[in-house]
């Protein structure tokens, strides 16, 4: 039986109180922002029909819900960003797993993946809808263009970053290229690959909300750019607040599944 020092227990029970002060003070963060908006709003420090107030967002959100709208926008949103993230893993990992095959192809298309990368993602979005029309697959390609040529390179340059002598073993085991890739390259990539889908789950959201900007008839972003044109602005801060919502929880399964590759891996 395991048998834990003073000084661990010590360490550990400070860790812990550690995590519940910083909880704490998390939350009388936002209790505080909150309960100051709701006073600067209530005595006419701000004005409430354009900053609104945590009270009037409160009722707004939950007339939606009695009207089962809001979930109709959620829905279409978070589909939309999923599929999206879904087909931006795939395929930036399909995409760097054949430029490490084939490195004269990965030199000649690396600066057009930097120029494709580079370039401001909502300026492509008027042109995809010229081109596939105002609908859902427009939207879930316009999330993908905004995060798949990054990842793309970032995976590529972790496949690059693996130990040689690993790679060098396998070939002297009679090994191929294919069993490098799938004995030492994807493994040892996993956390390059959690990471970069800790970044790309946000960006995919993104690249939806700017689709529904510009072609769709429900989801978050429309709610946002309707509101906005009929000074509905407690619409407007509430969808804001609900994409930041949907953010933080994507962002949280993610690192959980983190956690879970870091003991299975």
């Amino acid at each position: 039986m395991e048998v834990i020092s003073n000084t661990h227990k010590h360490y550990l029970k400070s860790l812990r109180r550690h995590r519940f002060i910083v909880r704490i003070c998390r939350c009388l963060i936002l209790v505080l922002f909150l309960g100051l908006w709701e006073f600067a709003a209530m005595t006419g420090m701000i004005d409430s029909f354009i900053f609104s107030s945590p009270r009037k967002i409160a009722l707004c959100f939950w007339s939606m819900v009695e009207d089962k709208s809001i979930f109709l926008h959620i829905g279409v949103t978070l589909y939309e960003t999923l599929i999206s993230f879904a087909l931006v893993i795939i395929f930036s990992i399909l995409a760097a797993t054949i430029l490490w095959f084939f490195p004269k192809l990965s030199e000649i298309l690396e600066p057009y993946l930097v120029v494709l990368n580079s370039l401001p993602k909502s300026a492509l979005a008027p042109l995809l809808i010229v081109w596939l029309g105002a609908n859902t697959t427009t939207i879930i390609v316009a999330g993908m263009s905004v995060a798949v040529f990054g990842s793309i390179l970032n995976l590529y340059t972790s496949f690059q970053r693996i130990s040689k002598e690993k790679i060098k073993l396998i070939y002297t085991l009679g090994g191929n290229r294919g069993h490098a890739m799938t004995k030492v390259i994807l493994p040892a990539s996993v956390p390059s690959i959690i990471s970069s889908m800790k970044v790309n789950i946000g960006l995919c959201l993104v690249g939806v909300i700017i689709g529904e900007f510009i072609g769709a008839r429900q989801g978050l972003g429309y709610l946002i750019i309707y509101s906005s044109q009929v000074f509905k602005l407690d619409w407007l801060i509430m969808s804001i607040i609900i994409l930041c919502i949907i953010a933080m929880v994507l962002y949280q399964l993610i690192s959980i599944l983190e956690k879970w590759c870091k003991k299975k891996f």
